[in-house]
């Protein structure tokens, strides 16, 4: 039985890779379903697939958040994940959709969950913007915030796995918004480093005009497709302006994430005694307290065959 992924937004579920890739289940906010219904589905879930992990966003609503904590206390379940992820919106949904086909492999439910912090590193979420005036999650220089207010001024922004910002000027000839763009200052290429190894490209585009992402940013990141998407209903919030192009780089392969996380050694953990990958429990957030000089592998990707 699959372990059951559930999220807290209709547009973090991407449609499927293949057709054996399941759904995910929605867990409503309190103005929109009463807490007895939520209850009942939450019950409903557990019955049937035994385990069920949700995960939402860190700029979810407190109200939201508070619900889905009191479920949990009031069912007084351990078999109910709450994964709180600090990611752009397009890059939760990325990460969504690959615990999903993941929740499909011969994985314990436990390493479904831990699998969740490992497989952020390897997603390169970030968005072209007009403005950071309003960015507060990437650290913004006072010269960047200036630039914001003159006209035509575009800049590349990567939130994940490390903050960067770099200012996106126009080549000359080349009309404002067009692919012939550089970064100041960076030379040839995107200027935002990318991944190394083999990714696919994700573009959700906003109000913003403009083809950098897919003219200049993914050849120069060398992805082997560019896929578009509807816009997270909150990625104007999180970047800080609806003229925006949003992106992220995954790995496609369903075959390369079970590599990766079947590369992890595999623990129990001392608290609930559920198994988990790396330092910390999915389900009970205690962290990994391994014997004194044990090693444990850690999944790695290196340029080119993952």
């Amino acid at each position: 039985m699959p372990t059951a992924i559930a999220v807290t937004s209709a547009d973090l579920v991407l449609p499927p890779t293949d057709q054996q890739t399941p759904t995910a289940a929605l867990l409503q906010a309190p103005d929109a379903q009463p807490l007895e219904a939520a209850l009942v589905d939450m019950n409903v879930m557990l019955e049937r697939y035994g385990y069920v992990v949700a995960v939402y966003p860190a700029s979810i609503a407190t109200a939201h958040e508070r619900r889905l904590h009191t479920i949990r206390s009031m069912l007084e379940t351990d078999r109910l994940a709450l994964l709180k992820l600090d990611l752009p919106p397009l890059g939760i949904a990325v990460l969504v959709r690959q615990l999903r086909q993941l929740s499909i492999c011969d994985f314990s439910a436990g390493v479904v969950a831990s699998a969740a912090r490992l497989l952020s590193h390897y997603i390169y979420a970030g968005a072209l913007l007009n403005s950071v005036t309003k960015l507060d999650r990437v650290p913004v220089s006072l010269k960047s915030h200036a630039k914001s207010w003159m006209p035509g001024s575009q800049f590349g922004v990567l939130a994940n796995p490390e903050p960067q910002l770099i200012k996106i000027s126009s080549s000359s000839g080349a009309s404002p918004g067009s692919g012939a763009s550089v970064a100041a200052g960076s030379g040839a290429g995107a200027g935002l480093s990318g991944p190394g190894f083999a990714t696919q490209l994700l573009v959700g585009k906003g109000t913003l005009v403009s083809d950098w992402v897919t003219a200049t940013l993914a050849p120069a990141w060398q992805v082997s497709g560019v896929q578009e998407t509807g816009l997270p209903a909150d990625s104007p919030r999180w970047w800080g302006t609806a003229k925006m192009i949003e992106f992220a780089a995954f790995l496609p392969d369903i075959s390369v994430l079970y590599q990766l996380v079947a590369s992890v050694r595999r623990e129990k953990c001392h608290w609930c005694g559920i198994e988990l990958i790396g330092d910390r429990c999915g389900f009970c957030s205690a962290p990994l307290t391994p014997p004194e000089n044990q090693s444990r592998a850690v999944g790695v990707l290196n340029q080119g065959s993952p």
